[in-house]
Formats: structure tokens, C-alpha cells, sequence
């Protein structure tokens, strides 16, 4: 499933008149490739990821995910769609302090409403799945700890197994490496890399960080709203 913007234009109120975030953007990302966002503060980083992840609407422009235009789509809609098919990676992680590393995974199953019951969904599954992903992103030793037992590094990778845990078609992450170390941060970006043709995901990852982008497919750069081609050193 791809995600695709067209010619997006965003613009907020400032003062007596409109600041413009995003002027005519566009981007296509196919399934199991990642796209990196690169731009100043300011750039539109963040109004870009807003408005894929359909949090905003834009002023113009379109947003298909998968061949659904959202902006056909009901509130209600828009909803369900991010909790089933996109998987949302924060800056900071945000996670529970009461929960395990584990209960913070299993926790977006038991959101959409599985791991109760019998069938498929029951908890049990749940459980194994959530196990299973973070054993991938390299924690299957740490589930029981609660975040204040954890790294920023290892936060940052719950956060990712949380996002993974609902299959996303789409995966969208907000600077994972903003508060990591060189050598934490280069890790999770090369599991974001892996995990995205592994899964097949259409992802867009917003960074600050241009020395490490050999993992991406695609890296564009935003720069007063307006993309184009990055120059990466």
C-alpha cells in the first residue's frame, strides 16, 4: 500500500493574516521504501507528517493512502484508518509508566479492540505478537521493564514495536534519533530501513540527521514549505 501526496498547500492563521507551512508539496512513497525528510527547523517537517498521518486537513491538495483519497472520508473514518492501517512513531516515545515494555505493545491491539475473547484477536495472540516484535527491534529480554528501566535507545525502539504492532500499511516517524546517541541513533535508523522492506510499510521518516541516510530510498528536503531533491554529505 503506497501513500501519496499531491500538491498539498497548508496555511495557519498568523495574526491579521495566513503563514504558509506547506506550498504545493508532493510526494509519493511506495510500499516497502523509505523516504527521508530533511529541512531547517521551521521547514514544515512536522505539518508535512501531520497532514500524511490525516491529523490535519490541508487547505489543498490530496492524500491517498493506498488508493483511498482521505479527504472523502468521515472524522470517524479518518480514525479508523490511522488505527488499522498507519503505524505513528513520536519524538519522545510517550510511553505508560505503569506498563511493561510489553503491556506498551500489546496495548494498541486492546485499543482496536482485539485481545478479548475468542477467534483470532484473542489475548493470547496478542501477547505472542507483541513478544515476536520486540524481539525484532532487539528488546525480547527487556519486556518486563518499565520505561524508567529502559534507555532512551530502547524507549525509542518500544515506541517502534508499539507502531508495528497493527501491521500499518504506512509508518510515519517524527525524529527518532533526536535524543540518542551516534551510535543508538544510527541503529534505529537502520532497523526503520530494514523493517520497512521487511514489512513492506510506505515510510516517511522526518530527521535532523544528514550523515546517516544511506538506509533510505528517496531523501527530499523541505525548505520554507516547498520540497525538492536534498544534498546530503
Amino acid at each position: 500500500m503506497s501513500l501519496t501526496l499531491e500538491d498539498i498547500t497548508l496555511t495557519y492563521a498568523d495574526g491579521e493574516g495566513r503563514l504558509t507551512a506547506l506550498d504545493g508539496v508532493g510526494l509519493d512513497v511506495p510500499a516497502g521504501t523509505l523516504t527521508a525528510v530533511v529541512g531547517p527547523s521551521g521547514s514544515g517537517k512536522s505539518s508535512l507528517l501531520a497532514v500524511a498521518a490525516t491529523l490535519v486537513t490541508p487547505d489543498r491538495g490530496r492524500v491517498v493512502v493506498g488508493g483511498t483519497e482521505t479527504g472523502a472520508l468521515s472524522a470517524a473514518e479518518r480514525a479508523e484508518l490511522r488505527r488499522r492501517r498507519m503505524g505513528i512513531v513520536f519524538q519522545q516515545p510517550n510511553l505508560l509508566a505503569s506498563l511493561t515494555a510489553l503491556e506498551q505493545v500489546e496495548l494498541m491491539a486492546r485499543i482496536d479492540g482485539r485481545g478479548r475473547g475468542r477467534g483470532r484477536g484473542r489475548s493470547g495472540e496478542v501477547r505472542e505478537r507483541a513478544r515476536e516484535l520486540l524481539d525484532t527491534v532487539g528488546l525480547a529480554g527487556l519486556a518486563h521493564r518499565r520505561p524508567h528501566q529502559l534507555s532512551g535507545g530502547q524507549r525509542q525502539r518500544v515506541g517502534i514495536a508499539r507502531a508495528l504492532m497493527n501491521e500499518p500499511a504506512v509508518l510515519l516517524v517524527d525524529e527518532p534519533t533526536s535524543a540518542l546517541d551516534h551510535e543508538r541513533g544510527a541503529a534505529v535508523l537502520e532497523l526503520l530501513g530494514r523493517l520497512t522492506r521487511e514489512w513492506g510499510t510506505a515510510t516517511v521518516l522526518v530527521t535532523h540527521d544528514r550523515e546517516r541516510l544511506s538506509f533510505a530510498d528517496r531523501v527530499v528536503e523541505l525548505v520554507d514549505g516547498r520540497v525538492g531533491v536534498a544534498s546530503v554529505s
